[in-house]
């Protein structure tokens, strides 16, 4: 698929990896349609991009609210080809910190929203990709999961995160194997540290302290590399069921 026929969905799509996803899909050609939860945020991109870009305010924990956004996408775009699902939510608390145990409420949120929400996007939205017609290399679409380092190397105070992050790589695989036989691909791509909305509230001397974590490039990745690897994986079609790391060769020490 070439990146100017994308009719997407990007989930987190108003911030971060996300926003410039969208911003990336619209600048060559594609159409876009942000689930988000921020309406300031979608509609200021919305009002810059143009008609090329549409919002719908969603939980993606929510199946009514997703249902009704795809449904409202494939309507305005004639189809829906392509979902990238950035919407996630990070914490970092101790199994046994401070303040107490580990709040079981704030684990459930994390897995409600990065796993079960990418879950129930992925499949409400596979519902209606398999409605589109095959393009010349007998595709229907393609699924672009975010799952994170912290999936292979979760860090003191990650439980949480990294068990959401763990599932959705693990959830890949096998939503590929079954979805391949309607020509719909599924990939995941697991970031490093990377300069979203999460490191604004830090000192800029922090950030460059974890940016020389980074083996190569020393920095916080861009979302706009983000960006650039969903175009890769949209564009080649042999791209299928594996989780690509996205890190500078990082690998995450216990703290």
């Amino acid at each position: 698929m070439i990146i100017k026929d994308c009719r997407a969905i990007v989930t987190g799509g108003a911030s971060g990896l996300g926003e410039a996803t969208v911003r990336h899909i619209v600048k060559n050609g594609g159409k876009a349609l942000i689930l988000d939860i921020s309406e300031e945020r979608a509609k200021k991109i919305k009002d810059e991009l143009g008609d090329h870009v549409l919002y719908k305010i969603t939980n993606v924990t929510n199946e009514t609210e997703v249902k009704e956004a795809i449904d409202y996408g494939y309507e305005q775009f004639e189809g829906i080809n392509t979902v990238i699902n950035c919407a996630g939510i990070g914490n970092a608390a101790k199994l046994l910190g401070r303040k107490g145990v580990h709040e079981l409420e704030m684990f459930t949120k994390v897995i409600s929203i990065n796993l079960i929400g990418t879950f129930n996007v992925i499949r409400l939205a596979a519902e209606r990709m398999i409605q589109n017609d095959t393009n010349e290399n007998g595709e229907r679409g393609v699924i672009i999961n975010t799952a994170s380092v912290a999936a292979f190397e979760g860090q003191i105070g990650q439980a949480a995160y990294s068990a959401s992050k763990g599932g959705v790589v693990s959830m890949t695989l096998p939503i590929a194997r079954e979805l391949a036989g309607y020509g719909i691909r599924v990939m995941t791509i697991a970031p490093g540290l990377f300069h979203t909305p999460m490191f604004d509230s830090l000192p800029v001397e922090a950030r460059i302290s974890l940016g020389k974590m980074v083996p190569f490039p020393s920095r916080l990745g861009l979302p706009e590399e983000y960006a650039l690897l969903t175009e890769s994986i949209i564009t080649n079609p042999m791209l299928n069921g594996e989780t690509i790391r996205l890190d500078g060769g990082i690998r995450m020490q216990p703290k």
